[in-house]
């Protein structure tokens, strides 16, 4: 089966130590367990081999969903709080002001489309753990928004205010696995995709909301449909020669290239990017360049190797936000002249040339004038007396 119920008694996300699922979608934010022993860690292991995982949460969160956001540094609100916000909320709102007009989207088109439009949330908020770097804040709330109980005197300080109160946060593992929060389930519904929006006091006409369109990039981003990178046919060599193993010479002139693809909408395709980096290291970088792209998506560059010797590796380090991890070495070695490829003379060690030949020529004419010299009468007649 594709599709389980949490109600299911036969629910497994693994079987005989490896995942049946590539991906998995929990659309039961207020599920108290999911039986059949599943808990919390088994998604987390998921998580560690590899599946990305799609959540939704809402004001009546269970404590499972709540756990899964925990330990991967997302912190979702109590139970029977929502995101409030007196000045971005939607002209239908005439009660709470908890029915939002969102539009503070991460600047990164591969998560969020090339330019969303105001979204309508209605949820709870979420804060990151400032001490996970791998959290994205994917919608951010605006700086009048805060967390709490709707009708409730607000005697605690909120779990967040402004813009540190997230929406929708993700989150990209070090193994390029994925995991999306939406702090609304109500957002992913139908209502919510074919509804107008307006936010209170808006110059702007009502406008269809960007939900539809902003929550297919942003699971087809959790799915890996998009922003999965990779690479292949790596090749490094001395311009104007083959392909080689061989040791390089120092200050030879080199060329490298490989090929890099992207996911995108589930195919295959040439990487674009204009900001894909070769580092040539031994300890540290010597060489740092950007590689150029064709329309194959064939990243080359050229350089002189530096006139120190030694073991090298060319490392492509490819780490944006968005993206997969692209990570690429190659180790080569560098060796120094052959004592018979050294020119015969330097033109930096003319001056010592011309210090040398000087000395000779200096004690040549000392030496000729100290054999031939002959003393006058005169001077004979001085040495004597």
């Amino acid at each position: 089966d594709v599709c389980s119920s949490y109600l299911s008694s036969g629910i497994n996300a693994e079987y005989g130590g490896e995942s049946l699922y590539n991906n998995i979608v929990i659309l039961a934010p207020s599920v108290a367990s999911f039986g059949n022993a599943v808990s919390a860690n088994d998604f987390l292991t998921f998580l560690d081999d590899g599946g990305n995982i799609v959540m939704t949460a809402n004001s009546d969160v269970g404590e499972p969903i709540k756990e899964i956001a925990a330990e991967v540094g997302v912190e979702i609100d109590d139970e029977g709080t929502a995101v409030i916000d007196h000045m971005n909320y939607d002209v239908s709102d005439v009660g709470d002001h908890d029915l939002i007009v969102a539009d503070s989207f991460i600047p990164s088109p591969v998560i969020v489309g090339a330019s969303p439009k105001p979204v309508l949330y209605k949820g709870v908020g979420m804060v990151a753990d400032l001490d996970n770097p791998l959290v994205i804040d994917i919608l951010r709330a605006s700086p009048t928004a805060y967390s709490h109980a709707p009708n409730q005197d607000i005697l605690e300080y909120p779990l967040a205010i402004g813009s540190s109160l997230l929406m929708v946060a993700g989150m990209q593992a070090r193994n390029n696995a994925r995991i999306v929060v939406f702090g609304s389930h109500d957002m992913l519904s139908d209502k919510f995709y074919n509804a107008n929006v307006k936010a209170q006091g808006s110059d702007e006409d009502i406008q269809t909301a960007g939900n539809r369109d902003f929550a297919s990039s942003v699971v087809d981003w959790a799915l890996r449909r998009n922003g999965d990178l990779r690479f292949s046919n790596v090749k490094h060599n001395k311009v104007g020669e083959a392909p080689s193993d061989a040791a390089y010479r120092i200050t030879d002139e080199v060329e490298y290239s490989i090929a890099i693809e992207e996911m995108r909408n589930g195919n295959w395709e040439p990487f674009k990017g204009s900001d894909v980096q070769l580092e040539f290291v031994r300890i540290d970088p010597f060489v740092r360049s950007f590689l150029v792209p064709d329309d194959d998506g064939v990243f080359k560059v050229g350089f002189k190797v530096p006139d120190v010797y030694g073991v090298y590796q060319f490392k492509v380090d490819y780490d944006r936000t968005g993206y997969t991890h692209l990570y690429s070495t190659t180790q080569v070695s560098v060796r120094p002249f052959h004592h018979t490829e050294y020119e015969r003379f330097i033109p930096s060690a003319y001056p010592y040339y011309a210090s040398a030949f000087s000395m000779l020529g200096g004690l040549f004419i000392f030496s000729f004038v100290f054999l031939y010299h002959k003393d006058t009468a005169v001077e004979k007649a001085k040495k004597t007396e």
